[in-house]
């Protein structure tokens, strides 16, 4: 359509509408120039190749079709020599390791058991590389020595050098197979579960033993002190329990200890408190080796 023809419309429009008072701008027509509302003709060939006929389609199916009959399904022949797979509930069951090895096949090396700071960590695939650093997952293999781990304190600490503060993570762990062997280690690194796992290697490399007797209790008592430290363990009757509290009762859980009592005295630094503890054992002498050492038998002893 040409502009020319738009110019009465318009006109009418603007007249009809509770805006005709306004000023109506003066449209010239273009001399031999369709506006960009005018449509080009569009040629036949396209119309005819885009448009669909009828009669290419084809029907018959349609025609010969009830929707409301019932539809019975007529399935293939079984041809011949045809075996039947197995049924899911048949057949042997997998193995454990077969279904870690299928689970590792699909989605790599995985874990199993629970995790708490880096403990009690299986690693399925032992030839797995440890990786460590900001946002990675420290892998490691946990050592079966027979030892168990208890973390007693993880704290913040800052080193201020020339650059500015560094901080890092101290942890204080107990380690103990609860049959009379016990260690105390401390260890210092940026992240939480590099520093439980040194303080650890650093507790298995001081373990001493517990002397205790057939009351899971100690021959007698003892007093040790660590520094401004001090705490004071006493042998209990049968049924008594660990009656003590912070460091000193983890050492003797760890330790095995099932009746004793304790005190600390004075500071309230947790490895301290667990160092004298470990001082105050280390105190301790079985009868039997009191009486080897006087060269007299037991029974002497109580006389």
């Amino acid at each position: 359509m040409a502009s020319s023809t738009l110019v009465p419309i318009a006109f009418h429009f603007v007249r009809s509408s509770p805006f005709h008072r306004l000023p109506i701008p003066q449209l010239k027509p273009f001399s031999g120039v369709h506006s960009a509302l005018s449509v080009a003709p569009i040629s036949s060939s396209i119309l005819s190749a885009t448009r669909v006929r009828s009669s290419d389609i084809d029907t018959t199916f349609f025609d010969t079709f009830n929707p409301d009959e019932d539809f019975v399904y007529d399935p293939p022949e079984v041809p011949e020599g045809f075996v039947a797979p197995p049924s899911f509930d048949e057949g042997p069951l997998e193995s454990e390791d077969e279904i870690a090895a299928a689970y590792e096949e699909l989605y790599g090396p995985a874990y199993s058991g629970v995790s708490v700071l880096g403990n009690d960590i299986y690693v399925m695939d032992s030839k797995m590389k440890k990786l460590g650093g900001f946002g990675s997952k420290i892998k490691k293999d946990k050592l079966r020595d027979g030892f168990e781990e208890r973390v007693v304190q993880v704290r913040r600490v800052t080193k201020v050098v020339k650059g500015g503060k560094q901080l890092h993570f101290r942890a204080i762990v107990v380690v103990g197979d609860k049959k009379g062997q016990v260690g105390v280690g401390v260890g210092k690194a940026k992240e939480v579960i590099s520093a439980v796992q040194k303080s650890a290697i650093n507790a298995r490399r001081n373990i001493v033993t517990v002397p205790m007797t057939k009351y899971l209790t100690f021959p007698h008592r003892s007093e040790g002190d660590y520094g401004a430290a001090k705490v004071m363990l006493r042998p209990a009757s049968p049924g008594t329990g660990v009656i003590a509290g912070g460091a000193v009762r983890i050492v003797l859980e760890m330790a095995g200890v099932e009746n004793a009592l304790g005190k600390q005295i004075g500071s309230n630094n947790a490895l301290n408190n667990a160092r004298a503890t470990v001082v105050a054992v280390q105190k301790m002498k079985q009868f039997r080796e009191v009486a080897r050492e006087r060269g007299i038998p037991m029974e002497e002893l109580w006389k």
